[in-house]
């Protein structure tokens, strides 16, 4: 019998694929066929990051399709700016020449393109094939809120109304209550765009257009649930949470990783006392400088605690060497190093203590959805956001300081260490907000109540 076919695109980055695969595997699991379009580069890092077929998804079920991204294969793709007018002016023409050619050449057709929030410039596709148009916001709404609030902001005196939506000053503003507080100075699109000013304002320019276009869609969906987000829902009452995805696969592992998972650092963490670990990472963006790292990594020897710490080959911009002279020696009889690790599975084990994290919105909800306490390190874009959630508005995790050189010393992360293993009141306000997430997802929650509607719709 014919399936409904739906078409699925991310944004090509980790943070977007993995959880849009989480909604694929859902929609599976409810009869439908999903066809799963990446680009030709993120596809390639997917399949090469996938140890076995079944870490991808159901291959017999989720189908794996790529596209042209507009780039050579040497450019480089955390050049933000470029990618954007590239994927923006190559995506939509070989995403409707994909669709054409399944609806002529197969019997189950496309009827309905579930779209990444942050890639509103595939909407067109849907409206000249005529078909439903649903968009996934794959970050907190609190992210999406502060785009919406542009106009206000700039009305406001808050940012400038010269295309890059530069701040006008230095202070916290708030969109509304039970939200977080977001820095002017790190606003998502500033702390994307680098020092280079026509950066800033392209990414500016693009993330708001493509942004406003997603809302455009039939349906908005995203990974986030009520309880977590009250505020921002109230300021995007169109918006419909559906998640945490990855608190209800119930499977534990985590699809659409770009890096090999080293699963034996698993069997390392079955030798460890409980909630002893402090697990170190940094998702797939964050670059630290020599001096910042070697200081890291200091700071974890000095904790004089077991660490798991996820180094990726490209997490500095010096080569591997830049650990701190005899630093390895020294740690290796209570520490763990790993170029990339089973995510979901570390933070379920009951040896994992704390989180030090970069604060992405993944790692966020996973970290909530299995009640472990974090450390916070953001990068860029709304990693800052999803920060001031964590420590302002949740309490359950600690930001780091840095000092008048921009540094976190060694003294800084052993103190934050020590504070939030030695208060329990952080342990017990993130299992708090773990059963309210857990309880959104399961039968009668909000969130699965909303992904039922959902289901219904795409079938009306």
């Amino acid at each position: 019998m014919s399936r409904p076919h739906i078409l699925a695109v991310p944004y090509p980055a980790q943070g977007h694929v993995i959880p849009l695969l989480g909604l694929s595997r859902h929609l599976v699991k409810h009869g439908y066929r999903v066809t799963f379009v990446n680009t030709e580069h993120t596809h390639s890092r997917v399949i090469n990051g996938s140890q076995e077929k079944s870490c991808i998804g159901d291959e017999n079920e989720i189908r794996f399709l790529s596209i042209p991204d507009g780039l050579e294969p040497w450019e480089d793709r955390n050049d933000l700016s470029k990618v954007y007018d590239k994927i923006i002016q190559v995506m939509s023409e070989k995403l409707q020449e994909l669709v054409e050619k399944i609806n002529r050449e197969e019997d189950e057709k496309i009827f309905c393109l579930i779209l990444d929030g942050s890639a509103g410039f595939t909407i067109p596709v849907a409206e000249k094939m005529n078909i439903k148009r649903v968009a996934f916001w794959p970050a907190a709404v609190a992210s999406l809120a502060l785009f919406n609030n542009i106009p206000k902001l700039i009305d406001d005196g808050i940012i400038r109304t010269d295309g890059k939506g530069s701040p006008i000053k230095k202070q916290i503003i708030q969109l509304a209550q039970n939200m977080p507080g977001i820095d002017c100075t790190k606003l998502i699109w500033t702390s994307m765009g680098g020092e280079d000013l026509a950066s800033q304002k392209r990414i500016f320019e693009v993330l708001n257009n493509c942004v406003q276009a997603g809302q455009a869609a039939d349906y908005l969906i995203c990974n986030s649930a009520y309880d977590l987000e009250p505020g921002a829902f109230a300021l995007v009452p169109n918006i419909l949470p559906i998640g945490p995805l990855l608190a209800s696969n119930g499977r534990g592992n985590s699809a659409g990783s770009f890096w090999p998972e080293d699963s034996t650092c698993l069997e390392w963490l079955d030798q460890q006392q409980p909630k002893s670990v402090i697990y170190v990472a940094f998702g797939s963006f964050t670059i630290l400088d020599k001096t910042q790292f070697q200081e890291l990594a200091l700071g974890l020897e000095l904790t004089n605690r077991p660490f798991l710490w996820v180094v990726r080959p490209d997490i500095t911009d010096e080569p591997n060497e830049a650990y701190p002279g005899g630093f390895q020696d020294r740690v290796a009889r209570r520490n763990r190093l790993v170029g990339w690790a089973p995510q979901q599975k570390v933070l379920s084990h009951p040896s994992t203590a704390c989180f030090l994290s970069h604060c992405g919105w993944n790692s966020t909800l996973e970290g909530v959805s299995n009640g472990v306490p974090f450390l916070c390190w953001p990068y860029f874009a709304d990693q800052f956001i999803d920060e001031s959630y964590i420590c302002d508005v949740w309490k359950v995790g600690l930001k780091f300081n840095k000092n008048e050189n921009g540094i976190i010393t060694r003294e800084e992360i052993k103190s934050k260490v020590d504070q939030v293993l030695g208060d329990e009141s952080f342990k017990a306000r993130v299992v708090e907000l773990q059963e309210s997430a857990l309880k959104s997802v399961k039968e009668g929650g909000q969130s699965h109540r909303n992904f039922k509607n959902f289901i219904e719709w795409i079938k009306a």
